[in-house]
């Protein structure tokens, strides 16, 4: 733990941009089109375990004040051109944060339709206490181990504070549900830490125990779209597992990383035996994970860098080049299973702009075929790039001439990878002036596309439908 503007929809719409009636020429779509429409946490889990090993999730926290609940993930679009795949708030604890929390509730919305997945800490206060606190003397504070007992215990009246205190933002979380956005909750985060009232307490009836009753409390409201993250840090006594509730109250493992910029390979070894095949995060960080990380370790499935150590701890260059990385899915470059984002795009004969084979190997290439609803055609945009199956549509070597073939490739933010829509239905290359083109109008399985110079052939103007 290290101690936003309000929600707007994203011009361009930053992962789907390409969702109005069919026959009508390709344009920007309109705010309200959503890249993840309402789904469940089970699909969110399936994605980050089919994808564990090969690709992780961007993500960047927004701290206090809960006004300004997108400051940071702002930044980041400021650095690197792009928004984070993962969106991170806080329910929060002082009184004017609290008072703001739908502002958070309104962005998790935002980001989720945006096409970001949305995680939510809850620095809590006390039950002790009052419903608002400061940090220190509230959430960093002491409770002694009689108080922590009763906490625990059916029927005593700190274990119906605790009830009372979660019921405080059901309705919160319930707008959430009700509007089918999956949230990674991550209540109790850093238990093996004594600074919380919650943490420091291993064993089964410690911190383990007061997830299980947290959990247990929150399922009974009929909140079964959060996904449960349990969280250390990186505390070199080890022995995380003694605070570890059992896998049927767990659905992500993950770890805090403070002690050191970033997590070892004995830390990346314990997180793995205690999650025996779950899907593992990094859950904090204030060191962007370098190249030798995101290779070395690669099975993580999301990180989030704390708020303003964003700016903080990392140069502009570091930021790029973690956010740039091949295997670093940001928003709009990937999918939910169960909630497919994108659109397909038409062209000369009805023809669909389709990866070929489904591969996203780089290089793979851009071609006509039978429109078929695969996600080898769902397409979505995040600014002037347009991608699917987690990577760009680029000019093959950054070629600028007629007749440069077009390809699959990492998203890297190039010249190569710019398409912008013209109000007569072309994707122009910027870079070189020229337009996405089907070769001399020809309409068969496999044709490659190219750009070409803009024209008013048929077989430059392009179609969208959802």
């Amino acid at each position: 733990m290290r101690h936003t503007a309000p929600p707007r929809p994203r011009t361009a719409l930053a992962a789907l941009a390409l969702a109005a009636a069919v026959g009508v020429p390709l344009t920007v779509a309109p705010d309200s089109a959503e890249a993840f429409p309402p789904s469940t946490r089970q699909n969110v889990i399936d994605h980050l375990a089919s994808t564990a090993g090969r690709f992780v999730v961007s993500g960047q926290h927004n701290k206090e004040p809960a006004s300004l609940p997108g400051q940071y993930t702002q930044q980041v679009k400021d650095i690197t051109g792009q928004y984070p795949g993962l969106w991170g708030g806080d329910l929060m604890f002082r009184a004017p944060d609290v008072a703001a929390r739908q502002r958070v509730v309104d962005q998790a919305k935002q980001e989720w339709a945006n096409g970001s997945l949305v995680t939510l800490t809850w620095h809590v206060c006390t039950p002790t206490g009052g419903s608002t606190c400061e940090f220190d003397g509230g959430v960093k504070t002491g409770v002694t181990p009689e108080q922590f007992r009763q906490i625990v215990t059916e029927g005593t009246g700190l274990n119906g504070a605790w009830k009372r205190r979660l019921d405080e933002v059901v309705p919160y979380l319930r707008q959430l549900k009700d509007a089918g956005v999956p949230v990674l909750f991550r209540p109790l985060h850093e238990m093996n830490e004594t600074w919380p009232w919650w943490g420091g307490r291993p064993g089964p009836d410690g911190g383990a125990r007061l997830f299980r009753l947290t959990r247990d409390h929150l399922a009974a409201q009929g909140l079964d779209n959060l996904i449960w993250v349990w969280n250390v840090q990186d505390n070199p006594a080890g022995n995380w597992a003694a605070y570890y509730p059992g896998h049927d109250y767990v659905d992500v493992v993950s770890l805090d990383v403070w002690y050191k910029a970033h997590p070892s390979a004995g830390d990346y070894q314990q997180i793995q035996a205690i999650a025996q095949g779950k899907p593992i995060a990094i859950a904090e960080m204030g060191k962007v994970p370098t190249a030798s990380l995101l290779d070395g370790q690669p099975r993580w499935s999301y990180f989030m860098v704390w708020s303003e150590h964003l700016r903080g701890n990392n140069s502009n260059a570091e930021i790029q080049a973690a956010y740039f990385h091949p295997r670093v899915h940001n928003q709009g470059e990937f999918g939910i299973p169960g909630a497919t984002a994108g659109a397909r795009i038409t062209g000369v004969g009805g023809k669909c702009v389709d990866v070929a084979a489904a591969s996203s190997a780089n290089g793979t290439p851009i071609q006509l075929y039978d429109c078929n609803g695969t996600t080898a055609q769902r397409w979505t945009r995040s600014g002037d790039t347009l991608r699917a199956l987690g990577k760009c549509m680029d000019a093959t070597g950054q070629g600028t001439a007629n007749g440069v073939l077009v390809q699959l490739w990492d998203c890297t933010g190039s010249p190569a990878q710019q398409w912008q829509t013209t109000a007569d239905g072309h994707l122009r290359n910027p870079r070189s002036g020229r337009c996405l083109d089907a070769p001399g109008g020809a309409t068969a399985n496999g044709t490659r596309l190219q750009i070409w110079d803009c024209n008013a052939n048929a077989w430059q103007r392009w179609t969208h439908s959802g």
